[in-house]
């Protein structure tokens, strides 16, 4: 069970750490600066944080003591580009370890997806996603440009690779990202004209998440939907029983069970706020069929918390999630969502939550 939470907000990184049933701020770092990720290699309990510093660019930094000090690695860069225009990486919204010692993939706003062999000492732009000729439709949605922010390595099969764009829909590869095909069939894109309403390279997927026991079970959350997939992302149904909206943009499945998975829904476009001033937790048990809405421990009145696409995290349990939000609350379940306590209320708005440790 998970003994360590981390939140990366847009003030800092804060760690906390579990106490029986409750959870406390056990350390702090890079206070004042805006984190954008943070992440936990289970391999070898190296933390990864992902700094977004303005003019002063892109930083990545890891830890090999829990957090309680830093070291900076490279960071994701495309190669110098002729003229003065050449592409940049403007944040790092996704980064996830591959199966091979110091394997990791990373995908940034900007488009680009990187890969590196060493444990982030270097990093090589995927060339072949970048010059597929289908990545020219992608859209940056509500960012300048376009973003990968989700990337699930199979478990089952380390060279198989799926990964969701904001907006350009989702994406595998069979063979270590060499080669890539977008598997978008049966998403739709309600914002666009009727023509472009199932263009696969242009649909706004806001998060996308495997099952690790069952690979070929994948979640999504549309802009304009959830779709579920049982075949391994290559088509994707529409689940319509979700309430009290289907916008949102953070989704969370059971590690070990496929047709358990959270939400947290919102009013959508111009609002973007919790539907009637409540959060609410959707959870589904039997593959998006019908929704429990979890109320209990949340605020129900007045409560403006927007949970952003890495604001809802599980455990490696599924037991304990977490869900933080763009007004600096955190809250925690330890019976998959039945019940919520508030761990902190007044930390900076939190961009991204990962459990860590074992």
């Amino acid at each position: 069970m998970a003994r360590r939470l981390m939140a990366a907000t847009r003030k800092g990184l804060f760690i906390l750490e579990r106490q029986g049933e409750s959870w406390q701020i056990a350390r702090s770092a890079f206070l004042g600066d805006p984190v954008s990720l943070a992440m936990s290699d289970p391999r070898d309990g190296r933390l990864y944080a992902a700094l977004k510093l303005g003019h002063f660019g892109v930083k990545l930094h890891t830890s090999e003591d829990e957090g309680a000090t830093w070291q900076e690695v490279a960071c994701p860069a495309f190669p110098p580009a002729e003229g003065e225009n050449g592409p940049s990486v403007l944040e790092i919204w996704a980064l996830e370890p591959g199966r091979q010692p110091g394997e990791l993939w990373a995908g940034t706003i900007g488009g680009g997806l990187f890969h590196s062999t060493d444990g982030a000492e270097s990093w090589q732009l995927v060339d072949a996603l970048w010059n597929h000729p289908l990545r020219s439709n992608w859209l940056g949605g509500g960012n300048e440009a376009p973003g990968i922010h989700s990337i699930c390595v199979d478990p089952e099969n380390p060279q198989h690779l799926t990964l969701a764009v904001s907006c350009g829909g989702v994406w595998q590869s069979q063979d270590g990202g060499a080669s890539w095909r977008p598997t978008s069939e049966g998403i739709y894109a309600e914002f666009m004209p009727p023509e472009r309403r199932d263009d696969p390279s242009i649909q706004d997927v806001h998060r996308l998440v495997q099952c690790p026991a069952r690979p070929s079970a994948l979640w999504a959350q549309h802009h304009n939907g959830v779709f579920h997939s049982t075949d391994a992302g290559e088509s994707w149904q529409e689940v319509t029983a979700i309430k009290p909206s289907k916008f949102g943009f953070g989704v969370a499945v059971h590690p070990e069970d496929p047709e358990r998975a959270w939400f947290v829904p919102a009013v959508k476009d111009e609002c973007r706020i919790p539907v009637d001033g409540a959060v609410v937790v959707a959870r589904t048990t039997n593959g998006g069929r019908s929704f429990e809405v979890q109320r209990e421990g949340l605020p129900q009145r007045h409560a403006y918390d927007l949970v952003l696409r890495h604001g809802l995290a599980i455990d490696g349990t599924g037991q304990w999630l977490a869900i933080g939000s763009t007004c600096g609350h955190l809250w925690l379940s330890g019976d998959q969502g039945s019940r919520w306590q508030m761990a902190a209320g007044h930390l900076p708005p939190i961009y991204a939550l990962s459990f860590a440790g074992a």
